[in-house]
């Protein structure tokens, strides 16, 4: 399989990394806002061509498949060019940052039928998967999730500490990693969702801290608290609060309550969430089947969004 990778950044790099692991596919093209340093990541890789344009990276030879790990604000105009173009598209979480976008990729997925797959990692962490397996047989019924999100982010670098060329949101991108999660591992929606900020960056334009609690149908409590003010332990940690045993997932790694390590390596293939992404997102084009993490399925997590987002604009 011949495919396109847009963003030769951090979550760029993690892709490609992964995709050396996975037999059959071949990384043609690369796309970034520079040539010079997209050049140089497709050197390291062995891609044979460099573009800054997506439309030329999609128009070469035998493409059936592009990976956006673009700027936020690109994710779902490049997504819906991707399928016009007849590609298979994965993005990078977000979606979207708007009710409105999101739903217009959604409808040009039914009218193309193609993969339209969005980077949801949590889905695909062997932590998170354990726990949604034993979920799923009725092992555990998840009584709250309590989850920290915590960067140190006071100027605009990406998570190579580079400079960046857009600005990250904590609602639309970093929340929507849990919000998603906690309606995947409930299997059911949220019905109640509140959200308080904190003040407003004078350049960046944005929150720098965020607090968020959401309750599911059957009345599961999550409470999300984000930052780009904390200076270290750095990273997303889950607590899952069960009826039989406490659990904490720090990305591919779980342990008990108790701290004592639990072993994932036979989840999956991989112990690498993104590796795992990308396998789900080839196979699922090649079984011509809708993958975990479509579109369809991600979409109520952006609806949430939109609400709370509705929220936190009533009150300003």
């Amino acid at each position: 399989m011949r495919i396109a990778i847009a963003g030769p950044g951090a979550f760029g790099i993690k892709h490609l990394d992964g995709i050396r692991n996975i037999e059959g596919v071949e990384v043609v093209s690369l796309v970034g806002r520079t040539l010079e340093k997209t050049q140089r990541v497709a050197d390291d890789y062995g891609i044979g061509h460099a573009t800054t344009e997506l439309a030329e990276a999609l128009a070469q030879p035998g493409v059936e498949a592009a990976i956006l790990c673009t700027p936020t604000q690109q994710h779902a105009a490049e997504a819906i060019q991707c399928m016009r173009a007849g590609v298979h598209v994965q993005v990078e979480i977000p979606l979207a940052d708007s009710w409105e976008d999101a739903e217009s990729v959604m409808q040009v997925q039914r009218e193309t039928g193609l993969v339209c797959m969005v980077g949801h990692t949590r889905r695909f962490n062997p932590s998170h998967q354990w726990l949604h397996q034993r979920i799923v047989a009725g092992e555990l019924q998840l009584q709250q999730m309590d989850v920290q999100t915590y960067f140190f982010r006071r100027s605009n670098m990406n998570a190579r500490g580079e400079p960046r060329s857009w600005t990250d949101h904590l609602l639309w991108h970093h929340a929507a990693h849990t919000v998603d999660l906690f309606q995947y591992q409930c299997g059911e929606p949220v019905v109640v969702g509140n959200v308080l900020q904190g003040p407003i960056h004078p350049q960046l334009g944005i929150a720098m801290d965020m607090s968020i609690q959401l309750k599911s149908a059957s009345g599961a409590l999550c409470t999300l608290s984000l930052s780009f003010n904390n200076d270290g332990p750095l990273g997303t940690f889950f607590r899952y609060i069960c009826d039989n045993g406490t659990y904490v997932a720090r990305y591919d790694d779980l342990v008990d309550g108790r701290e004592a390590p639990i072993d994932v390596s036979e989840v999956a293939v991989s112990i690498n969430g993104i590796e795992l992404q990308d396998r789900e997102f080839f196979d699922a084009i090649k079984a011509g089947r809708e993958p975990n993490s479509s579109v369809a399925q991600v979409l109520a997590c952006y609806r949430t969004l939109h609400e709370l987002e509705q929220q936190l604009q009533a009150e300003n």
